[in-house]
């Protein structure tokens, strides 16, 4: 079965197999299309973003000013174990291709989990670190692309009050519709459902009770990497409310640790929510620093205990992790020169180099991109079919280079790598386009002499066609090839390398246990996620009320990236001060 206009899903009862199929696969990145929407939307959201920022308009129709930390309090419905701890889920980039994203969503329904020996019971609550779709927020994209492998992984069922809570902060995808859609489907005064899950927020941003010792605290950085006014002086109002010694759990939707020696505007906003913790004059520590955004698991330890981890695993496509540094020094709350170290990472950093050589099919994975150059090809060698200079030639080469030298530069810092690199890359392509013109020029004398004898738009006919096609199949190899070794050589192009693949192995989450102030972390992994062909229709359904709608032909085999990740409660500072407004922390 075809794959259908997302308008014409049906995502409001169980889909048929058959139907399943048109379900949407994983976004196409390059495809030249999207490429022109997505740039009309960041230009848009750059432009117009810091001017009509929905957090500001959000925080002024919220009236519970006076009670937000109650307000905000979900412990009471959080059901603990025998043993009176309570568990949570995270999971962050959901909402590309259903396979990967259902895949993720059914371990997380699955009412409990044993891997190693351990036995892992469904979260209470469920936290979306970021970015909940792709490509664009629209309406029909949450529904269909989120929405719906919720629902079809955890039916909906029973009263609000008994289902898990749902919390979600938005990633830069998010908000490229000035965050409209997210505030419909998530921030509600009356609750809505994702699935079974019940969401309870108000805001974008989040400083929610879990019990009576932890809370957990997700903000949003919207486009701009920064924290407005009104949210500083939420979490000022929510860490006032807090006991002493408490524990924070930090969600941001990207890991700002990663740009900690540079200082990046990601990692001060971090650092600044840290710092309201820090300063509330209650000993409250950040145990536990969580992110999506970059598609893998990692996990860096401070030498002050506090953990930072990515779990970006929950759908989007595999980001690599072998450019991921072993250490990263970061001016942290009191710690001049803290130093965080490489745990774990998932895939490994030496799997990882073996994935990015999939580029070599970039023209078969990224056709329409790949026509794309072999029309730029083309163009440029018609231009010097005709008016065959060495001037000429030169100009179109800078004008290539230019471009591609525009292309590296955005993905990373412009520097004389980025740039000699580049020219390199243009270099070949120049040299590729050069040699299929000599060729066509000699094709065409043998057979047509449109080149010689005319007419000139016969010749522009069969430049373009041959170009489009053979040129464009040459040209996606050398872009491929460029990738591939920038990426695992050159430290640069690491997104484009990995979204040209669009893989959607090795997916994670986390399951979080908490105990008093004792917080242990459980990274749940899965190799690969079964084709579209490899669902079938639930067995048990007619039984079981919230069993999901499919399941996997051949069993699920996740597993625990790691051992259980324990980390311990902090003593009481008994140096206490009185809360501070923002304008009066510390600058960092």
């Amino acid at each position: 079965m075809a794959l259908k206009k997302l308008s014409e899903l049906r995502t409001d009862k169980r889909p048929t197999l058959q139907e399943l199929a048109g379900f949407p696969i994983m976004v196409s990145w390059f495809s030249p299309g999207l490429l022109l929407k997505l740039l009309g939307r960041v230009i848009v959201a750059d432009v117009f973003g810091q001017y009509a920022d929905r957090r500001l308009i959000e925080a002024a129709l919220d009236t519970a000013e006076k009670d937000l930390a109650s307000r905000d309090d979900i412990s009471a419905s959080l059901v603990p174990d025998a043993e009176g701890a309570i568990w949570i889920d995270f999971v962050a980039d959901i909402g590309d291709g259903f396979d990967s994203t259902y895949a993720v969503a059914y371990l997380l329904a699955q009412q409990k989990l044993t891997l190693a020996g351990n036995v892992l019971p469904r979260g209470s609550a469920l936290i979306m670190g970021g970015d909940e779709v792709y490509p664009t927020a629209t309406r029909d994209e949450y529904n269909v692309k989120t929405r719906a492998p919720y629902q079809f992984a955890f039916p909906k069922q029973g009263s609000m009050a008994s289902r898990p809570k749902v919390l979600a902060i938005p990633g830069n995808h998010d908000w490229y519709d000035g965050l409209v859609n997210f505030l419909a489907f998530f921030c509600r005064e009356k609750s809505s459902s994702i699935g079974n899950w019940q969401t309870v927020q108000r805001r974008s941003y989040f400083g929610v009770k879990l019990s009576s010792q932890a809370w957990i605290w997700g903000i949003d950085i919207a486009l701009v990497a920064d924290m407005d006014q009104p949210q500083a002086d939420y979490f000022v109002a929510i860490a006032k409310a807090m006991p002493q010694n408490a524990i924070v759990i930090l969600c941001s939707a990207e890991p700002g640790w990663y740009g900690a020696e540079q200082k990046t505007p990601s990692f001060r906003t971090l650092s600044y929510a840290a710092w309201i913790a820090e300063n509330a004059g209650k000993s409250i520590r950040i145990s536990l620093v969580l992110s999506g955004d970059s598609h893998h698991y990692s996990r860096y330890s401070s030498d002050f205990g506090t953990q930072y981890i990515t779990a970006g695993g929950g759908g989007a496509f595999l980001h690599g992790t072998h450019h991921l540094p072993d250490t990263i020094h970061a001016k942290w709350l009191r710690q001049d020169d803290a130093t965080l170290s490489l745990r774990r990472c998932y895939p490994s950093k030496e799997e990882s180099k073996k994935l990015v050589t999939g580029n070599l099919k970039f023209s078969v994975l990224n056709r329409g991109f790949s026509l794309f150059l072999g029309t730029i090809y083309g163009a440029l060698g018609f231009t010097l079919s005709l008016v065959p200079r060495c001037d000429l030639a030169v100009i179109l080469f800078a004008i290539l280079g230019a471009g591609f030298i525009g292309y590296s530069g955005y993905q990373a810092t412009f520097s004389r790598k980025v740039v000699l690199l580049s020219l390199l890359h243009a270099a070949f392509h120049f040299a590729a386009m050069l040699g299929l013109t000599w060729l066509w020029v000699k094709f065409d004398a043998a057979l047509f002499s449109f080149h010689t004898a005319g007419p000139w738009w016969a010749w522009l006919i069969e430049m373009s066609v041959l170009m489009a096609v053979i040129g464009g199949g040459l040209a996606g190899l050398i872009f491929g090839i460029n990738l591939m070794l920038t990426c695992r050589y050159a430290d640069m192009n690491h997104n484009d390398a990995f979204s040209a693949m669009r893989l959607n192995s090795f997916r994670n989450f986390l399951r979080i246990r908490i105990l008093g102030n004792q917080v242990t972390v459980y990274p749940v992994g899965l190799d690969q996620v079964p084709r579209r062909s490899d669902w079938r229709d639930n067995p048990d359904l007619e039984s079981k009320a919230t069993t999901s709608y499919f399941v996997p032909n051949e069993e699920f085999k996740p597993i625990l990236l790691e051992p259980a990740i324990v980390i311990q409660g902090f003593d009481v500072d008994p140096a206490a001060t009185a809360v501070k407004q923002p304008s009066e922390l510390p600058k960092v």
